[in-house]
């Protein structure tokens, strides 16, 4: 079959598809970040995100009081002096990043998939909301949508605070759309390879240090205790991305950053581990972390300033930051594999019949 015909088809189908009037959204949804780096937006901000009981898990009568008449009162001032360290010019770099990518993610979603498709992007604690991207969908006539958290490994912290916020949403409409929801992709072989690939080329360009550090966004050690899987997700994700770097043992190690509060965490903490590379000999660490999607006050500011900071002051000599995946293209073709994925039944379904109905029984 001719390229010319294959094309003809999928136009056809495409067509026939545009006709029924329904389309296919996906949302990708990731945590969020302050409307600017004023301690108004930076407070609002920080109330979303520490009011969530999904992120802490303390009874809200006694909660509430400590985030509202203390923490609110002095951490966003802080806050916002940090924010304002990696702001943009276009804004927000998570946001900027975010937004990159959700345009990468439609364009080639458009090679793969033979059916109509919107993306939108929504934040769970700042704008877009989840709510007005779920709006926009609806708006673009969305009868079938899948929900994909920008979070590889999945926590409850995270992807179900996802699902809460959806459920939320939804739970509002008369018509809910047909839904599917990608819990996580921290062992997806094309996310290990875009990370694998991110590391390599920051080898190949700036030379490979004695370590390689990867670092996680922490979480109480009694999440896990109460059966979140965050922690072993993080360590099989480091060990296939290691695996695929070809790093010798002892060359690399997981850690676990922002922790805050009087709790332990999940260890090693990433600080820590910083402070101790250089007695151990290390004077040239690189650290990506590979759980984030998109750079972020936690990597630009925590990791590429602080993290820095540490270790040079405790006698190292090289200290690299290896940016997030951001709108990579590689991350963009990550992301457009496990939509495709996980829309194989319904573009199946949707799209036999059209395309029989548009072969020549000649061919």
């Amino acid at each position: 079959m001719s390229n010319n015909v294959l094309q003809s088809r999928r136009d056809a189908a495409h067509a026939a598809a545009r006709s029924s009037g329904e389309r296919i959204g996906v949302l990708l949804v990731n945590s969020g970040t302050p409307d600017s780096t004023s301690t108004a937006d930076v407070r609002r901000f920080c109330g979303r995100l520490l009011g969530d009981p999904r992120v802490v898990e303390v009874p809200r009568l006694i909660w509430l009081p400590i985030l509202h008449g203390i923490i609110l009162r002095t951490r966003p001032f802080r806050s916002a002096r940090k924010y304002r360290s990696i702001w943009t010019e276009q804004g927000s770099p998570l946001l900027v990043h975010s937004s990159a990518l959700r345009e990468r993610v439609q364009q080639a979603l458009r090679h793969r998939v033979l059916a109509p498709i919107a993306v939108e992007t929504g934040m769970l604690y700042s704008s877009p909301s989840v709510d007005t991207a779920l709006e926009r969908l609806r708006d673009a006539g969305v009868r079938r949508l899948l929900v994909v958290p920008m979070f590889p490994q999945y926590s409850a912290v995270t992807a179900a605070a996802t699902f809460d916020q959806v459920a939320r949403v939804l739970k509002r409409w008369r018509w809910i759309p047909e839904m599917q929801f990608v819990n996580e992709y921290h062992e997806h072989p094309a996310y290990v390879a875009a990370v694998a690939d991110s590391v390599r080329r920051h080898f190949e360009a700036h030379g490979r240090p004695q370590h390689l550090v990867m670092s996680y966004h922490g979480i109480p050690e009694k999440y896990f205790e109460k059966g979140d899987p965050y922690y072993c997700k993080c360590q099989k994700s480091s060990r296939l991305i290691a695996e695929e770097l070809d790093l010798a043992e002892g060359s690399w190690s997981v850690t676990f950053q922002s922790r805050y509060g009087p709790g332990k965490w999940l260890k090693p903490y990433t600080d820590e581990t910083i402070r101790d590379l250089p007695k151990r000999g290390v004077r040239q660490v690189a650290v990506v972390c590979p759980g984030f999607a998109a750079d972020c006050l936690e990597t630009l500011e925590e990791i590429a300033m602080e993290a820095r900071d540490l270790f040079i002051d405790a006698g190292g000599t090289r200290f690299d930051y290896i940016p997030a995946l951001n709108a990579n293209p590689l991350h963009a073709e990550m992301f457009a594999d496990v939509v495709s994925q996980h829309l194989s039944g319904w573009v199946t379904a949707d799209l036999k019949t059209l395309q029989l109905s548009t072969t020549s029984p000649r061919d």
